[in-house]
């Protein structure tokens, strides 16, 4: 396996980026209310703007190791060549670990191509992450996609096989924490820790700027009650675990991150510093580079730059959209950031050390 710990040189040098989220394709299949990305969404699914492989290749060979490479979308397994992207990446960058959301509503097909990664990028973590914001009926009334959950559950039974044969595989649940499912949350985690395939459970609070903002309406004490239980399911010895190398260092992350996302909308601050530009990127599916999900400021397109990241990071916009994170000092309650924010500050290091400790081995 490709070790994470090549990264360690980060901690203190944050000069280079190490965890890319590339939004390969805005094409959808699903309709949920609650996306951030809605509005740039195609259901026509022509992808017409799409960067191609070869242009996908030249900005992958732009950039070095990886930690971590998260594919997001509209539903990532809409691309038809996401296996060669894969590869494409494992080849140039080495990722620790590769992210594979999916909303689940093509089994067959994320079984086959989930398996061809497996196979193709064996030193790497492929961690496919299903949606899942309800049971049953509700959870296509949540994504206002009827059928959605039988599929979801679909796609589980058919990749749940696949644990045995590839032990790079890492199969889990995410769950969209929002005003619609709230009230529902204690029976998504019975539910979904009831499933005997499924290693991890994380939630997500919903952001970013909706067509319905009533999703947003979030009772906290809820979320906070929420992330409890899924604490004590990670310091549970007979619950499921992360199956990789420094797996309990990602459930120590875990907790932490969804305490500070707690505090961080209690207080309304940053709590801690953020790395968005420096170790954190975003790869639209049109080649735009931004250094977060949620900021609009984009630091360049790599089609105008030679395909190349390290260009575009030293340009002028790119330093002005960097500096002005700080100037404007910005916070928000993206998990996947938080990740990094974490385990690169040694300042939390004390505090990661002791959730270390209590998670299971």
């Amino acid at each position: 396996m490709f070790s994470p710990f090549r990264h360690t040189g980060s901690i203190l040098m944050k000069t280079r980026p190490i965890h890319l989220t590339f939004f390969v394709t805005k094409r959808c299949n699903s309709r949920c209310p609650f996306c951030f990305y809605r509005e740039s969404r195609d259901f026509t699914g022509t992808g017409t703007d799409e960067l191609g492989l070869d242009e996908i290749n030249r900005i992958s060979s732009s950039l070095d190791s990886l930690l971590w490479l998260a594919f997001s979308g509209g539903e990532i397994f809409l691309r038809e060549d996401l296996v060669d992207i894969a590869r494409t990446f494992y080849r140039n960058n080495r990722p620790a670990i590769m992210l594979l959301p999916t909303n689940g509503m093509l089994p067959e097909l994320i079984r086959d191509r989930t398996e061809e990664i497996l196979r193709d990028c064996g030193k790497s973590v492929v961690a496919v992450k299903l949606s899942l914001d309800g049971i049953g009926a509700t959870h296509d009334r949540v994504r206002d996609t009827a059928g959605s959950f039988d599929k979801t559950m679909r796609a589980y039974e058919l990749l749940g096989p696949l644990l045995e044969r590839y032990p790079n595989f890492e199969l889990g649940v995410n769950t969209v924490f929002s005003a619609e499912n709230q009230d529902s949350m204690d029976n998504i985690i019975d539910f979904v820790r009831g499933l005997a395939d499924i290693k991890t459970h994380t939630i997500s609070l919903v952001r970013g700027n909706l067509s319905r903002e009533e999703f947003k309406q979030v009772d906290f004490a809820r979320y906070l009650l929420a992330i409890q239980r899924l604490e004590q399911n990670l310091k549970d010895t007979s619950s499921p675990v992360y199956r990789f190398r420094g797996s309990r260092i990602k459930a120590a992350q875990d907790i932490i991150q969804r305490r500070l996302i707690h505090r961080t909308h209690r207080e309304q601050r940053s709590l801690i510093p953020c790395y968005a530009g420096s170790l954190n990127l975003v790869l639209t599916e049109s080649g735009e580079v931004f250094p977060c999900e949620i900021l609009t400021s984009s630091m360049g397109n790599a089609r105008d730059h030679g395909y190349d990241i390290n260009r575009i990071l030293r340009t002028g916009q790119a330093r002005e959209v960097i500096s002005s994170i700080k100037a404007r000092k910005c916070f928000c309650t993206h998990e996947c950031y938080f990740m990094t924010n974490i385990l690169f500050n040694p300042r939390l290091y004390p505090e990661l050390l002791r959730e270390y400790l209590l998670v299971r081995s």
